[in-house]
């Protein structure tokens, strides 16, 4: 959603990742079905990430500020890292945890390869095509093929010899992780329970699928059985003070939230009033039933799941981003531009919320609006310049007051995070002949101009 659920690409931090995720379209994700490896964004969901991962973060020595978990749109249960200081978490392993305190444990884990220095290397990556690079899922029966409609693919023999000399983390780096880990949650105050559950799960996976060690010598050399691991690691957790520790129940009941709304974007409506029956009223099963609702165009019926919510919870500014957004993608821009304005200053201007806010007030066609929309979204590009679609909705508002310039900038900052360069190179040279030499603006097209041509260069070499 451009509200909830985003899909964009984030490749202006993250460009070295760009092998591994698609870039994609900056459109609203309730109006568009769910594409593979997009990465998906989300305010409440982003907010909730960051506050699980913060202590363990801290705990590995690391800076917060430095750091993003990042949810990938992927059925299939796994979470990798890929250089630098991002944990990538899919889709499918989210569904698959029961709590935060799981999810907490996979980050911690992730954290362990980070700090460790461990690089995936690409030896080996044409025999292994379409095998998902995994660092936590290490019995064979947890290594997701990836494509599908499968949560977890069943490898076949010859994948099983490839994975074995595709994936770089060695036996040692993974016991390192593992270690780094369960430090780190210590550390962190946070219980290992979690951690020792979600390795369960992995294990089942492997009794469902029938692997052994035998299967392919090569891979578990360098990648420990999901059992062996549990015995460890259990035997560590439990001699911690942290052990006995319940978890967060603000987190937990903010996780159930957020699984629940995850899955009710991403599942077929259908599935989700199965999983999240009208008999139940809980706040999760309204979140999920009420995407439901809307994606199946029953906005009556999505109206009264929001509404039910914001009963509970009138300033809850999640419950009115979720109502402006039914609004807005039911063609009621106008009604949208309430809740909407609420959400964004109850969030202190959250960026993702703002672009919902300043896209109702366009949407509006008022020309009234239209400078309180440039306000809202420049401020929302200053806070968070990797969101094309933020940048398309300012250029379209710089078009209609008339600043052409401005304009062809915004084209350009949207296309480049797009990795569309040759559409980014003519928008920045147009705004860089137009706007006035020697200011930010003007200096910040030069900026982009010569990044794209520097990267159409690189593809040119390639071929």
């Amino acid at each position: 959603m451009r509200h909830p659920f985003a899909r964009t690409g984030r490749l202006a931090r993250h460009r070295w990742a760009r092998g591994l995720i698609a870039a994609l379209a900056a459109s609203t994700l309730l109006a568009q079905p769910a594409a593979a490896q997009s990465i998906l964004r989300d305010a409440e969901t982003e907010a909730l990430l960051r506050d699980m991962s913060t202590p363990l973060v801290k705990a590995s020595g690391l800076d917060p500020k430095n750091v993003d978990v990042v949810l990938v749109n992927d059925p299939s249960v796994n979470a990798f890292v890929a250089g630098g200081q991002v944990v990538y978490l899919h889709s499918g392993l989210i569904n698959t945890a029961d709590t935060a305190n799981e999810v907490q444990g996979v980050i911690a884990h992730e954290l362990g390869h980070v700090v460790g220095g461990h690089v995936i290397s690409d030896a080996g990556g044409k025999a292994a095509s379409g095998i998902s690079l995994l660092s936590l899922l290490l019995g064979a029966a947890a290594a997701a093929a990836g494509g599908g409609d499968a949560a977890i693919g069943v490898l076949m023999a010859g994948q099983q010899a490839a994975m074995g000399k595709y994936l770089a983390f060695s036996r040692g780096q993974e016991s390192s992780a593992d270690a780094a880990g369960a430090q780190f949650l210590s550390t962190a105050g946070i219980s290992g329970r979690g951690s020792v559950a979600f390795f369960k799960k992995l294990q089942n996976l492997e009794f469902r699928y029938g692997y052994s060690r035998n299967a392919d010598s090569e891979f578990y050399s360098s990648h420990p059985m999901t059992g062996d691991r549990i015995t460890t690691l259990q035997d560590v957790y439990e001699k911690d003070p942290a052990w006995a520790k319940p978890s967060d129940p603000a987190i937990e009941a903010r996780f159930q939230r957020a699984k629940a709304k995850l899955f009710g974007y991403l599942a077929e409506p259908a599935d989700t009033l199965r999983v999240y029956p009208e008999t139940n009223t809980t706040v999760p099963a309204r979140y999920a039933r009420a995407y439901a609702w809307h994606k199946d165009a029953h906005v009556d019926k999505a109206m009264v799941e929001a509404d039910a919510l914001l009963k509970q919870a009138p300033d809850d500014p999640y419950f009115l981003e979720l109502k402006g957004q039914i609004l807005l993608e039911s063609g009621r821009p106008t009604d949208a531009l309430g809740p909407l304005r609420r959400a964004t200053e109850l969030t202190g201007n959250q960026p993702l919320i703002a672009t919902t806010f300043g896209h109702a007030l366009i949407a509006t066609e008022d020309s009234k609006n239209f400078q309180e929309a440039q306000r809202v979204l420049k401020a929302a590009v200053a806070r968070d310049r990797e969101n094309p679609f933020a940048w398309y909705q300012l250029g379209v508002v710089y078009a209609a007051n008339g600043d052409n310039a401005r304009a062809r900038l915004a084209s350009a900052e949207q296309q480049v995070l797009s990795m569309r360069m040759p559409e980014a190179l003519a928008s920045a040279e147009a705004a860089e002949a137009a706007l006035p030499k020697g200011t930010p603006d003007w200096l910040r097209a030069q900026d982009i101009a010569l990044q794209a041509r520097a990267e159409i260069e690189r593809n040119r070499k390639r071929r």
